[in-house]
């Protein structure tokens, strides 16, 4: 799977779960945790990633650094994607 598509895939996921369809609100390095995903949400972000990349998303791996914008969280699903590999 190519970034681009991870990227797009993330974005129109983020967009229709947490922004009610308002894709203007949504910047590449806009801080995602706390201003605009709660706890639950990020159990749902969580969930989202691991069904729709089949991936394993580790408990010590749902932190900001990799889920805390959407460059971030491109980042974090590539290199899931490419340890598997």
């Amino acid at each position: 799977m190519q970034t681009t598509d991870i990227e797009r895939d993330i974005r129109t996921f983020l967009i229709q779960h947490f922004l009610s369809g308002r894709a203007e609100n949504l910047r590449d390095d806009g801080l995602l945790l706390g201003d605009l995903i709660d706890s639950a949400g990020t159990l749902e972000l969580v969930a989202y990633l691991q069904e729709h990349f089949a991936i394993t998303v580790e408990d010590d791996e749902v932190v900001p650094g990799n889920l805390d914008t959407v460059n971030n969280l491109v980042a974090y699903v590539s290199r899931k994607l490419g340890a598997r590999v």
